[in-house]
């Protein structure tokens, strides 16, 4: 099989490798698109402190049951499946109280062992969630980033009464407001610097109810002028910069709550008592945990629109231009996919 491997950081390349057997439990899946995630490009640039080399990397994607391990139903073969990348052990503290996303033994799918940028890759039966055939296979391959957005509105919570503002127009900040808006129903704004991502915002299926270039407009006052005169009651941070955090701790309305997925180890300066005089919340977010039949249900109500966010899908053979659109076109691309064939 062909498969993207990152031999070490800054090094990628596809090549043959073996077809992987399903153990117990496992299927191996015939992967029909991968997406092309932030983190993927972290890997290649030896910035991810979790991941060995090399790798075959890659962790949203969808495809066909082709093979089945031993303990797997045989008649799951042929089922179009959506890949939940976060596997736990199911026995220390964080999996027992149903917190498997930080599982003290956790394994992600491209980072901890072979993910799914490649013809054909192994996973737990368990992961692997049946896609109705109804649902588009190419919004189906970026389930996983939509899985991202409902763990962090799960873990803030979402009220009627929210004014949410968000950090950044990626896709994991338009996930998050397709969830805001289509979901919860709720006011939500937007922040970029780029015109073109607050444009994508503005028709992204989600109608942002206002976008801010903060290269125009200082956010305290865009946000006054636009009359949210105590502040966004929540926050996310889709960026992960540390000063974001301590604007966002200054922003916050009293009783406010701040969801957190970035990954940034440069400490943030907050005062203890710009917290706890409006006793904010903090919550952060990593990966998903069992969101996937959330969002699978989303999809199948119309609620969530992947397909307007996904801007290019490119052959996996040409990889290295798929990069450097992801990389280093920012204006122009949101979610890349993968296309790895019939």
């Amino acid at each position: 099989m062909l498969s993207v491997v990152v031999d070490r950081p800054n090094s990628l390349a596809v090549r043959e490798m073996p077809t992987p057997t399903p153990a117990a439990g496992e299927v191996r899946v015939r992967v029909r698109y991968a997406g092309i995630c932030g983190s993927d490009l972290h890997i290649y640039r030896g910035h991810n402190p979790f991941v060995s080399y090399p790798r075959i990397i890659g962790h949203e994607f969808v495809g066909r049951i082709e093979s089945v391990g031993e303990r797997v139903d045989a008649a799951r073969v042929g089922e179009l499946v959506a890949v939940d990348p976060v596997i736990s052990c199911g026995r220390c503290h964080a999996c027992q109280i149903g917190r498997q996303n930080v599982c003290r033994n956790l394994v992600v799918l491209g980072v901890h062992r072979d993910g799914g940028f490649s013809e054909y890759v192994c996973a737990p039966a368990r992961n692997a969630y049946r896609i109705p055939e109804r649902i588009a296979q190419s919004c189906a391959a970026i389930v996983e980033p939509f899985a991202v957005a409902a763990n962090v509105t799960a873990r803030t919570g979402v009220l009627d009464s929210d004014v949410a503002l968000i950090y950044g127009a990626g896709t994991v900040g338009l996930t998050i407001l397709q969830v805001l808006k289509r979901v919860y129903g709720v006011r939500a704004f937007i922040t970029d610097q780029l015109d073109e991502r607050l444009e994508l915002a503005r028709r992204c299926g989600a109608q942002a109810d206002e976008t801010i270039n903060t290269r125009n407009e200082p956010l305290a006052d865009a946000l006054r002028a636009r009359g949210v005169e105590d502040g966004p009651t929540l926050i996310f941070d889709a960026v992960g910069h540390p000063s974001i955090l301590e604007e966002a701790v200054r922003l916050a309305a009293p009783a406010g709550r701040i969801g957190l997925l970035g990954f940034s180890s440069t400490p943030s300066a907050i005062a203890q008592q710009e917290l706890t005089k409006k006793e904010l919340t903090l919550c952060a977010s990593r990966l998903n945990c069992a969101m996937f039949p959330t969002v699978i249900d989303w999809l199948e109500r119309g609620l969530v629109t992947p397909e307007s966010i996904i801007t290019h899908k490119v052959d996996f053979r040409e990889v290295s231009s798929a990069f450097e659109l992801a990389e280093h076109n920012p204006r122009e691309t949101c979610k890349v996919l993968l296309d790895f064939g019939a």
